[in-house]
């Protein structure tokens, strides 16, 4: 499957927040902390690409049921597993005990949504022109 030209710009400013991030906690962070810090952004950074695939590749599908009421109901199906899988990253976070990893964790959880709203305040996303 194709992925739309916002979604893939969605995902670069993704990546692209998130090494801004990784830059700030190396900053912060003078010892064996930043280390985990940068993972634990990295890894819901990933996360967060992963989940706009889903979310692309979810909507088409619901888009080519003949049901809308099916289509409703397998968005809302797709949105818990994605919801789980943000948990389940979250709650191994937290079991590390490492606790520069779960604060990278929570502030990469944010690179998608601050993506979202980057292109939307900058005027990036010229496809609705």
């Amino acid at each position: 499957m194709k992925l739309s030209v916002p979604t893939k710009r969605i995902m670069l400013a993704i990546g692209v927040i998130a090494v801004i991030i990784i830059a700030v906690g190396a900053a912060l962070y003078h010892n064996i902390s930043a280390l985990h810090f940068a993972i634990g952004v990295a890894l819901t950074s990933a996360l967060n690409v992963f989940k706009m695939f889903m979310i692309e590749r979810s909507v088409h599908k619901a888009v080519d049921y003949d049901d809308g009421a099916t289509g409703k109901n397998y968005l809302r199906f797709q949105y818990l597993i994605r919801f789980f899988i943000t948990a389940a990253v979250l709650l191994a976070a937290a079991l590390t005990k490492l606790y520069a990893m779960l604060y990278g964790a929570i502030f990469g959880l944010f690179t998608m949504q601050i993506a979202a709203v980057a292109i939307g305040a900058l005027k990036l996303d010229k496809s609705e022109q």
